[in-house]
């Protein structure tokens, strides 16, 4: 087996905090930005092409090229350089995934099909201004982020044929590129493109986007929308000379069919679940913190996975005062739509407790009395902590089997804290037991929505719990904004089908 990857602590004035991705001439870091302390990634050209001029002049040329690109459906390049390792390139890092594993995961109205299909003829529009031809545009270089906004990436930066060695095979150079997405004069002659090269790749995107699956390079544009044939036709002509010549003229006539009424006549009635499932998704982090509590007295980092089922899952954050802080984290029995109507009231509930001045000890009874006397007759799993910045012990109350984990600062693994309450509003009247714990300068802990404890077998539930401790012992020296950052990108691009169904929320604090 080969080497690992050694992480260089930083790149030019980057502080490196692990790998995100090694391709065959690049790899790409998560860093930490100087100045504004924001995750970017940072991308390297690979050693052994360093010494290769004509590899080296592309990779500084398009950098240069992208930086001049403003665009908000763009991925920003903030700077480029050299260090000791050779080039790197510094880039916005965008959380989400890429256009194909949406595809995959969720269904597409005609209208969001379309709109994603308008913000990437922006994008190339934009390119196209700049004398940029993509030349490698496909499902995997577009990225959907987690507010449906679409961000190009990956402008054909050094993407030369080349043997073992890195030196370019033959006399002319090859653009690397999918077979499937490429335009014919793009495979015949790839030093000779133009504009129209990227509209044809647009095409056969825009038509796995519109039919909502992938096309593997067959194209049948009688399963389209009538009012569509005719611009995606003129988009997939073989003869670029017979091809849109300008983007904006796309735009325009996609624009122009969603505005007439043979789109509202060829729109199907599956668009109005897709497009209520998307509202129902940002009606779920609509009850959610967008930003990080300002408490400077501990460093706290929050993130989630969405999965495909609707999960209701909330967390929230509350200042007691005098540095004392409170973290929820609640989930629903009950799965789906109605998840949200039973979040939304419990939220309302545990903000009320909280208005009040609360004993602290008394809000888990207090919040277990009104839901069970609530006419919604749900109950939710829970994680519940409260401690004090300066102070030596932190308090915790739970159900389920381990969903915190507490991460000494010189321990080589998490230890699990478990308390092993009954659910909120199972029971009325039930007694709540809090635990202590010591809180320690140094420490942290990892809060967790998923509260299942190994069991034997090697998937399912246990699959979750194996996975997010393998994660967490993983990152257990990084910040807690790393460390959430990693555990829920592990999660993302898993292949598990449970893990891609469920979703997790992670909150991890900790005692500087």
């Amino acid at each position: 087996p080969s080497a690992p990857e050694r992480v260089p602590e930083k790149i030019g004035p980057y502080k490196i905090e692990s790998l995100l991705d090694k391709g065959g001439m690049s790899v790409l870091y998560l860093s930490t930005h100087p100045e504004t302390k924001e995750p970017t990634a940072i991308k390297v050209l690979s050693q052994k092409f360093v010494s290769n001029k004509e590899i080296v002049k592309r990779f500084l040329h398009e950098a240069k090229i992208i930086s001049m690109a403003d665009h908000p459906n763009i991925v920003k390049l903030y700077d480029q350089g050299e260090w000791e390792g050779g080039l790197y390139i510094a880039m916005e890092f965008i959380e989400g995934i890429s256009l194909r594993q949406f595809l995959l995961r969720h269904p597409l109205s005609l209208k969001q099909a379309l709109e994603f299909i308008i913000d990437i003829g922006y994008a190339l529009c934009h390119l196209h201004t700049h004398g940029v031809i993509h030349r490698d545009l496909k499902p995997e270089n577009i990225l959907v982020a987690e507010n449906l906004v679409i961000k190009v990436i990956d402008f054909g930066i050094a993407q030369l044929l080349l043997d073992e060695k890195g030196d370019i095979k033959g006399k002319q150079s090859h653009v690397i590129g999918t077979p499937i997405y490429m335009s014919p004069e793009q495979r015949d002659h790839p030093d000779h493109v133009s504009y129209p090269s990227d509209i044809y790749s647009l095409g056969i995107i825009g038509y796995e986007l519109v039919l909502g699956k992938l096309c593997h390079g067959k194209i049948h544009l009688s399963m389209m929308p009538q009012g569509l044939q005719k611009i995606f036709s003129k988009m997939l002509q073989p003869k670029a000379d017979h091809r849109y010549q300008d983007i904006v003229d796309v735009i325009g006539d996609i624009s122009h069919y969603m505005n007439s009424s043979s789109f509202k006549n060829e729109s199907q009635p599956l668009d109005q679940l897709s497009e209520l499932a998307t509202s129902v998704k940002q009606a779920e982090m609509s009850l959610l913190p967008t930003k990080r509590p300002d408490w400077s007295f501990v460093d706290i980092a929050f993130g989630q996975h969405k999965g495909v089922i609707i999960s209701g899952i909330y967390y929230d954050f509350f200042d007691i005062g005098n540095r004392d802080f409170a973290a929820f984290c609640v989930e629903p029995t009950d799965k789906g739509v109605e998840a949200i109507l039973y979040t939304a009231s419990l939220r309302g509930m545990l903000r009320s407790l909280f208005s009040q001045n609360i004993v602290m000890e008394q809000v888990l009874e207090s919040l277990n009395t009104m839901l069970c006397e609530d006419s919604i007759g749900q109950s939710f799993q829970y994680t519940f902590l409260y401690t004090s910045g300066s102070g030596e012990h932190l308090h915790y109350g739970s159900s389920g089997e381990c969903p915190l984990w507490y991460i000494e600062a010189e321990s080589e693994q998490p230890i699990p804290l478990t308390s092993l309450n009954s659910g909120l509003g199972e029971e009325k009247g039930c007694s709540f037991e809090i635990m202590k714990h010591t809180w320690r300068s140094g420490d942290a802990i990892v809060l967790a929505s998923y509260t299942v404890a190994p069991t034997n077998g090697d998937i399912g539930e246990n699959f979750i719990y194996d996975t997010l401790y393998a994660a967490m012992k993983e990152n257990m020296r990084r910040t807690p904004k790393v460390r959430v950052e990693n555990i829920l990108r592990k999660i993302r691009i898993s292949t598990k089908k449970v893990l891609q169904q469920n979703s997790i929320s992670l909150i991890s604090i900790a005692k500087p």
